[in-house]
């Protein structure tokens, strides 16, 4: 397909509609207005709240410290169009159309921005006390389960079980963590690297309980594959995520193993005049040479730039950022940025049984990702060398003592 026949559309585009609420298209339609796009925008959000974030549903809002956390943005201002509590059902780019609850919406250009829905336990559907954490509604649901300190069971040592087991302990619930693989985060960071983080859990007084599954999931427990049975007022399921894409379903828009839309470099789908960004797309990184799908929040914060770019511009703009994400977890601030594999080469700065410390990923010696554990100047450092591409001296680098910066060579 052609960049001409891509951009069809665009820049003369009158209707812009964007569909997801989160932060992503959030994001998008001010960016939209921000970049002096004058045509309708209309944000579409299958829940019925004003449009929010999610970070705090983890820690303030579950803990009760916050009552929502709504974007503050005025869009009757800017002149966005929002209909929320409206669920899309499917689209139809011949037409022009997205089919929804309420009926048919026109569009010039649409913006998929779904993001991603969690993964749920096989056979726990709809059993009482099994809960996700994915929206406020979840987290408003499973507030009262801490403040009674129910017995809790997580399955799942991920980014997100361990956040909620923190927000757990915080309140006082008596808390195991169950988790498939030998070790919490096995998706994400290899065994070295993952293996000081095992003992937060204890420090935390929290159980986690590895190379454990769960055979089923019953009122008031949970029963795992040896036969053993744990008390659990509550379940909290954290295994996983996946782009929330099945309504593309026969829409021509290709996707990807994962199910996620595969957008190009700009950020456009397979099909003219239909873009996607956020949790429910990758992109071809030339940075790291390979196809990314990013499940954090900076990407849904960054991507809807380009995406507003190109809809309102004339100049195509790529998108190839360098990934962020961060975590509090057990009274520890954790920050990632880059991208790594198992190729790269592994160096630590500061000492992992430690308060604070570093690891950080080389590639050809140049700095392709960095882990950094209660030290945000090695973060804020390691993104823009990252970025930069800088060469590292390995000598100066693994020294904790001077700055990471003064290790490019």
């Amino acid at each position: 397909m052609s960049e001409q026949t891509q951009q069809r559309g665009t820049s003369q585009a009158r209707r812009v509609v964007v569909v997801g609420a989160g932060m992503a298209g959030v994001q998008t339609a001010v960016a939209l207005r921000d970049q002096g796009f004058t045509g309708t925008v209309t944000l579409i959000g299958a829940e019925p709240h004003q449009p929010y974030d999610r970070p705090p549903l983890s820690k303030a809002v579950l803990l009760g410290t916050a009552e929502g956390s709504a974007f503050d943005v005025d869009f009757d201002a800017l002149g966005i169009e929002l209909r929320l509590g409206c669920e899309v059902l499917g689209v139809r780019p011949a037409d022009h159309e997205l089919d929804t609850e309420a009926g048919p919406v026109a569009y010039d250009v649409l913006v998929v921005a779904t993001g991603a829905e969690p993964v749920t336990l096989p056979g726990a559907e709809g059993v009482p006390g099994v809960h996700l954490l994915r929206t406020l509604d979840d987290a408003e649901r499973l507030r009262p389960v801490l403040e009674r300190q129910h017995d809790i069971v997580v399955v799942g040592a991920g980014w997100i079980g361990a956040e909620f087991a923190t927000a757990a302990r915080e309140a006082g619930c008596a808390v195991t963590v169950v988790e498939a693989a030998d070790r919490p985060l096995a998706g994400a960071l290899p065994a070295e690297v993952a293996a000081p983080m095992t003992g937060w859990y204890a420090d935390a007084g929290a159980e986690l309980r590895t190379h454990t599954r769960v055979a089923a999931v019953e009122p008031g427990s949970v029963v795992l594959g040896d036969g053993t049975r744990l008390p659990a007022g509550a379940v909290v399921v954290g295994i996983g995520a996946r782009p929330a894409t099945g309504w593309l379903a026969g829409s021509g828009i290709a996707l990807g193993a994962h199910g996620e839309v595969l957008a190009d470099a700009h950020l456009r789908t397979s099909v003219p005049d239909v873009y996607a960004v956020g949790d429910c797309a990758s992109f071809p990184s030339a940075r790291y040479g390979e196809r990314l799908l990013v499940h954090h929040w900076d990407n849904a914060l960054q991507g809807p730039r380009t995406v507003a770019a190109n809809i309102a511009g004339d100049t195509p703009a790529a998108y190839d950022p360098v990934p962020y994400f961060w975590s509090e977890q057990f009274g520890r601030f954790v920050q990632y940025a880059g991208h790594h594999t198992a190729a790269d080469r592994i160096l630590w700065r500061g000492e992992p049984d430690g308060p604070a410390w570093t690891v950080c990923w080389l590639r050809d010696d140049r700095l392709v990702a960095l882990l950094a554990v209660g030290r945000p100047r090695d973060l804020a450092q390691g993104r823009r060398l990252i970025e930069a591409g800088a060469r590292m001296d390995a000598r100066l680098l693994t020294d904790p003592a001077r700055p990471l910066k003064a290790a490019a060579a």
